[in-house]
C-alpha cells in the first residue's frame, strides 16, 4: 500500500508519468523537456441541453504555466465568442480514509456554458505555452447539444383508466398502467408473467383518477390490485430510444395520480432505458422512481416532467454509475419533513430545540432527496424542491469504478478509473435554474461528481447545512456560478478531503464560508455577507499554493478578531496533500481585516467590504439567535438586486461567458446584475 506523502515542490511534475486514453485520439504525446506541454487527447464529453463539456490531456508544464483558451459559435455563423478558459488539473489528490483515494491526472478540463439546446456549435481550443509547445496546439471540434426529450409523434396510443371510470374511453383502452404495458397483468403470481407490448415510440396516456392498489390482497380483481403481490410496484422493463422513448403521460383531463398505498419504490426502471413520464403525480411511497442501485442495475435516458411528487422518501433515485442522460424538469418536489421549522440532522446548536413545539432531534428523516443521481449527462433543472434532507445530489460514491481507494489491506490499484470504465464517470452534470428550500442538509451536493459539473442560477433558502456542498469534488470543473443562497445557519460552504477543481463564480453567499480542505479552488465576484455562523467571514484551507480568490465583496462580523483565514502550503512548495499515513503540512494564518488579510497573501487585492445596505430588501440574519434560527422564510420575501449605487456595482472581473452582457462599465459582483431580468427559479408556466 502506499503510505508516502504526495508533496509537490515549485519545479515538480504536477503528475509524473501520467498519460490517460480518451474516447478521440486527436494526436499523439511525443518525449518533452519538463516545463514544455505536449498535447495529448481531447475528450468530448455527452453534450447536454445548454452545455458542452471537454478534457484536454497533456504531458509535462511541470510549472504550470500553460494555458488554454477557449472560443465558441453557432456552426456556420462567422464571428468567434470567447468561453472560460479550461482550468489546469493535475496531481490534486482526494483522500478520505478507505473511501476515496483520487489523484487528478494531468490534462484541462472546462466547459462552454449557456447554449441553445439542439444546436452545433465549433469550438475551438488553444493551448499556450511560454516553454512550448509540442503536437497540435489548436483544435477546433463540431459539437450539438442535446435536444429536450419529447414524445415520439409517429408511435401508438394506448388509454388508461382508472377503476369504475364511467365515461366515454377512447380506444384502445385498458384499466390500469401495467394492462396497457404489458400483454398480461394481475394482481396474483401471475403478474410477474406479462411481457412488454409497448415499444418503441408509444404512448401511454393516463386519464384523471386514483391509481391505487392494495399489494397485501392476493386477488384477480382489477380493483384491488394490478401491480405485483406485497410490494406493489409498477416494473417497467421495455427499452425506447432516445429519439423514441416509451412515454406515460398524464391524458390532460385531470389529475392522474398514482398513489404507493406506503409501498418501497411506486415505479421501478432500472432495466428500462429511455422511459419518459410527464404530467403525472407520485405519491405515498418511500421512493417514488428507483432508477438505479449501485453496481446492480440502472436505466439510461429517464425523462421526467411537469410532474409532481409528494409524501415520498425519496423522488428519482440512482446511484449506479451505468444510468447516463437523465433530464429532471418542470417538477414540483414536497417532502415529508417538518415544513415549519429549520433544524439540522447534527450539530450541538440543534439540540437545544429538542421537545421545542414537538420537534426531535435529531429530527426523523421522513424524506431522504427529492433527486439523486451517478453516471454522466444528467439535466435537473426549473425543479421546486422542499422538505427533504437533501435537494439534488450526485451520490458520496467512493472512488469511481475502475478505481481503488487506499487503506489498510487495500490492494493497491489505480487511483483514476481506468480507460474501460470513462462511459461510467460522473461528468458533464447540470443543476439550474432550481428552487430549493427547507432542508436538514444541503439543497445540492456536488458530492462525487469528477469533470464538468455545472450548478448555475438556483437559489436556496432555509437550509441548516452548506448550500455549496462539495464533499468531495473529484478533480474538477465544479462551476457553482450565479446562484443565490440565504439562511445557512452553519455556514454557506463544505469543502472537505482535498475536494479539487472548485469555481465559484458570481454567486451571492448570504453566510459565512469555509473550507475545510480543499485543492485548486477559485473564487471570482461573489458577494459574502455573513449570518454570524462562523466568527470568520472567509476561512480557507487550501492544500495547493495556486488556489486563488479575488473581486469579491465581503461583510466581516463585527468584533471579530479573525475575520479571514487563509492556510496553504509554505512558500516554495506547490502543493501537499493528505494521503495514507501522511498529513499535508500548511501554513496557518489568521487576519483581522481585508487590507491585512490581502498584503499578507496576495488573495483578494482587488476585493472590498460591504454591508447589507447594499441590497434592495435583503435582511440579516443571526445564527445565535435561538428565536429565529429556526424560521422559515420565502424568497419572495426579499429583494436579492443591488441598488444601482451599491458599492459592489461595476467592480467585478469579466468572466467570458459568465458576465457577458454586463451593463456597466464592468460586471457587478454577486449574483444578479443590475438593470438585468432575474432568472427564473422553479418550475415554468
Amino acid at each position: 500500500m502506499r503510505t508516502s506523502p504526495l508533496v509537490l515542490g515549485a519545479g515538480a511534475l504536477a503528475l509524473a508519468a501520467v498519460t490517460l486514453p480518451g474516447p478521440r485520439l486527436l494526436a499523439q504525446a511525443v518525449p518533452t523537456p519538463a516545463n514544455a506541454s505536449t498535447a495529448g487527447e481531447l475528450v468530448v464529453e455527452p453534450p447536454t441541453l445548454i452545455n458542452l463539456g471537454f478534457e484536454w490531456f497533456l504531458e509535462g508544464d511541470a510549472n504550470r504555466n500553460a494555458a488554454v483558451d477557449v472560443a465558441y459559435r453557432k456552426s456556420g455563423e462567422p464571428a468567434w465568442r470567447p468561453g472560460l478558459p479550461m482550468l489546469r488539473l493535475g496531481g490534486e489528490r482526494i483522500y478520505s480514509e478507505s473511501r476515496v483515494d483520487v489523484v487528478v491526472p494531468n490534462m484541462f478540463g472546462g466547459s462552454v456554458l449557456d447554449l441553445e439546446p439542439d444546436t452545433a456549435y465549433d469550438v475551438r481550443l488553444t493551448l499556450a505555452d511560454p516553454d512550448g509547445v509540442n503536437g497540435e496546439a489548436a483544435r477546433t471540434i463540431t459539437v450539438r447539444t442535446r435536444p429536450e426529450p419529447r414524445p415520439y409523434t409517429g408511435g401508438r396510443v394506448f388509454h388508461v383508466y382508472p377503476h369504475g371510470f364511467k365515461g366515454a374511453k377512447i380506444e384502445p383502452s385498458f384499466e390500469g398502467l401495467m394492462c396497457a404495458y404489458n400483454f398480461w397483468c394481475a394482481g396474483t403470481d401471475w403478474a410477474t408473467s406479462g411481457r412488454p407490448r409497448v415499444r418503441p415510440g408509444d404512448t401511454i396516456l393516463v386519464h384523471a383518477g386514483v391509481y391505487k392498489y392494495n399489494r397485501y390482497e392476493y386477488t384477480n380483481n382489477a380493483a384491488v390490485n394490478r401491480t405485483t403481490p406485497l410490494d406493489g410496484t409498477y416494473y417497467l422493463t421495455a427499452d425506447g430510444t432516445a429519439e423514441m422513448p416509451i412515454v406515460i403521460k398524464g391524458a390532460g383531463d385531470g389529475q392522474a395520480i398514482f398513489d404507493g398505498d406506503g409501498a418501497f419504490a411506486l415505479f421501478d426502471v432500472r432495466t428500462a432505458d429511455y422511459t419518459y413520464f410527464e404530467g403525472l403525480t407520485f405519491r405515498n411511497a418511500e421512493m417514488a422512481i428507483q432508477a438505479g442501485t449501485q453496481f446492480i442495475a440502472g436505466s439510461k435516458g429517464l425523462t421526467v416532467k411537469r410532474s409532481r411528487f409528494e409524501n415520498v422518501g425519496a423522488g428519482v433515485f440512482t446511484n449506479y454509475a451505468g444510468s447516463s442522460g437523465f433530464y429532471i424538469a418542470d417538477n414540483t418536489f414536497v417532502g415529508r419533513n417538518d415544513p415549519n421549522h429549520l433544524i439540522g440532522w447534527a450539530g450541538e446548536m440543534w439540540t437545544k430545540f429538542n421537545g421545542v413545539e414537538g420537534q426531535i432531534f435529531p429530527p426523523k428523516m421522513a424524506s431522504y432527496v427529492a433527486v439523486k443521481l451517478y453516471g454522466p449527462g444528467h439535466v435537473v433543472a426549473y425543479n421546486y424542491i422542499a422538505d427533504f434532507h437533501d435537494g439534488i445530489n450526485i451520490e458520496t460514491y467512493g472512488n469511481p469504478d475502475g478505481s481503488v481507494a487506499s487503506g489498510h489491506g487495500i490492494i493497491e490499484g489505480p487511483h483514476y478509473p481506468t480507460r474501460e470504465y470513462w462511459d461510467r464517470r460522473p461528468v458533464a452534470i447540470d443543476f439550474y435554474n432550481n428552487y430549493i428550500t427547507s432542508s436538514h442538509d444541503n439543497p445540492i451536493e456536488t458530492d462525487g461528481g469528477m469533470h464538468n459539473i455545472r450548478v448555475l442560477r438556483n437559489i436556496f433558502v432555509n437550509h441548516a447545512s452548506h448550500a455549496f456542498c462539495n464533499q468531495p469534488s473529484l478533480g474538477g470543473p465544479v462551476y457553482w456560478i450565479r446562484n443565490i443562497a440565504y439562511h445557512l445557519p452553519a455556514g454557506s460552504t463544505r469543502l472537505t478531503n482535498g475536494s479539487a477543481g472548485v469555481l465559484f463564480y458570481n454567486n451571492t453567499i448570504l453566510s459565512e464560508t469555509q473550507a475545510a480542505a480543499a485543492s485548486n479552488v477559485h473564487w471570482r465576484n461573489n458577494l459574502m455577507l455573513g449570518e454570524n455562523a462562523a466568527p470568520a467571514i472567509l476561512s480557507v484551507t487550501t492544500m495547493t499554493s495556486y488556489t486563488s480568490s479575488d473581486y469579491n465583496a465581503f461583510r466581516p462580523n463585527p468584533g471579530a478578531k479573525t475575520a479571514f483565514q487563509w492556510n496553504a502550503p509554505p512558500a516554495g512548495t506547490r502543493a501537499d496533500f493528505t494521503g495514507p499515513g501522511h498529513e499535508a503540512a500548511l501554513q496557518t494564518r489568521s487576519f483581522t481585516t481585508l487590507a491585512e488579510y490581502s498584503a499578507a497573501t496576495g488573495q483578494d487585492k482587488n476585493s472590498l467590504t460591504v454591508d447589507y445596505d447594499i441590497f434592495m430588501n435583503v435582511p440579516r440574519l443571526d445564527a445565535q439567535d435561538a428565536a429565529t434560527v429556526q424560521k422559515i422564510y420565502k424568497a419572495e420575501q426579499f429583494d436579492f438586486r443591488l441598488k444601482p449605487n451599491a458599492a459592489p456595482v461595476d467592480r467585478g472581473v469579466i468572466l467570458p461567458n459568465v458576465t457577458d452582457g454586463f451593463s456597466g462599465k464592468a460586471p457587478d459582483i454577486g449574483a444578479l446584475e443590475v438593470g438585468k431580468p432575474a432568472p427564473h427559479y422553479g418550475p415554468r408556466p
